[in-house]
C-alpha cells in the first residue's frame, strides 16, 4: 500500500506523522523500524499516529512509537508537532486541543509559532514511575557502568532518570546513557537526562532516549530535569532548557500543578512511502 506521511521536527527531535483517520493502516514493529530507518526508510526518532479518539469529548488520539518499534506513553516534542500537524492539515480548528494518550488526556495550545503543552503533573512514587526503591526519596543512589551516581527519578507520563553534571559537553552520555536506560531498577527502561545548571532560570541538557538513543531534544526530558531541579532547590519556576537542537521553556509552580512545556514545531515536508 501507498501511505501518506509528514516529516516534522521539534528542535531536531524528528518525527514521521501518519494521519490514520483519512487512511487505514495498522503498523507493526517491523514496519515502524522500516519507516524510522535513516538509510532504507524515511528516517526519524519516533513515528506519531493521529487517530480517532475513543471518547467523544476529546479531539484526537495520539500514539507514539520509538525507532526500535516500541510504543511509549509520552513525547513532549511530538505533542507539539501533533498539534501543528492537525491544524496545518485542516483536521481541526480548535485551540486548545484535547488529545488522548496511553497515559491520559493532554491539552495542546497553539501560541503563534510555539505550542504550549500541558504535560500533566509529575509523578514521584517509585511504583508508578516505575522504579525499584523501598521508599520515595528526593534522589537515589544508582550504580551503573562502574560509577556511583545520584539520580532523580520521576515520571512525566514516561519514566525519567536525571543526573546533574558539571558540563554537558563532557558528560559520558555514550557510556552511561544505554546502561542507565536498561538498568534493572527501571522495569520499563528509562529516558536518561544529563543536566548542567547554568543559573536558576537556565539549564543545559542532553537526553539519551529510551529506544532511540541520544536525540537533539526531548520535551518530556526537559520537563523532568526542571522538575527535579526545582525539587532540589536549584531552579526557579520558569526555566529555559538549552538542548543540542535549540531551547524550550518549562514552567512548574510546584506541588500538584501541571508542568507546562513551550516550544516550536516545524513541518519539513510531505511524502508517500510504499509499505
Amino acid at each position: 500500500m501507498l501511505l501518506r506521511f509528514s516529516k516534522m521536527h521539534g528542535l531536531g527531535n524528528d518525527f514521521v506523522v501518519l494521519d490514520l483517520i483519512s487512511q487505514r493502516f495498522q503498523p507493526d514493529t517491523r514496519q515502524i523500524r522500516y519507516m524510522a530507518d535513516r538509510h532504507f526508510g524515511i528516517g526519524c526518532d519516533q513515528v506519531l499516529l493521529v487517530e480517532t479518539p475513543q471518547r467523544p469529548e476529546n479531539d484526537f488520539r495520539y500514539r507514539i512509537f520509538n525507532a526500535d518499534g516500541s510504543e511509549v506513553e509520552q513525547c513532549g516534542n511530538g505533542a507539539r508537532c501533533f498539534a501543528r500537524f492537525v491544524h496545518n492539515k485542516g483536521m481541526s480548528g480548535k485551540n486548545p486541543l484535547r488529545v488522548e494518550t496511553t497515559n491520559g488526556v493532554i491539552e495542546l495550545h497553539l501560541e503563534g509559532n510555539n505550542v504550549r503543552v500541558d504535560m500533566g503533573r509529575p509523578v514521584f512514587t517509585p511504583h508508578d514511575i516505575p522504579f525499584l526503591a523501598e521508599q520515595q526519596a528526593p534522589d537515589y543512589p544508582l550504580e551503573a557502568a562502574g560509577s556511583k551516581l545520584t539520580i532523580g527519578a520521576l515520571s512525566m507520563g514516561n519514566p525519567h532518570a536525571v543526573i546533574r553534571v558539571d558540563d554537558c559537553d563532557r558528560a559520558d552520555v555514550e557510556t552511561l546513557g544505554p546502561v542507565v536506560e536498561s538498568h534493572p531498577r527501571f522495569p520499563n527502561r528509562v529516558n536518561v537526562g544529563f543536566m548542567q545548571v547554568v543559573a536558576g532560570d537556565h539549564i543545559r541538557l542532553r537526553v539519551y532516549e529510551r529506544g532511540a538513543g541520544e536525540t537533539l531534544a526531548c520535551g518530556s526530558g526537559a520537563c523532568a530535569a526542571v522538575v527535579y531541579g526545582i525539587t532540589q532547590g536549584w531552579l526557579d519556576h520558569r526555566v529555559t532548557v538549552e538542548l543540542p537542537g535549540g531551547s524550550l521553556t518549562i514552567e512548574w509552580p510546584g506541588g500538584d500543578s501541571a508542568v507546562q512545556l513551550i516550544g516550536p514545531a516545524t513541518h519539513v515536508y510531505d511524502g508517500k512511502i510504499r509499505i
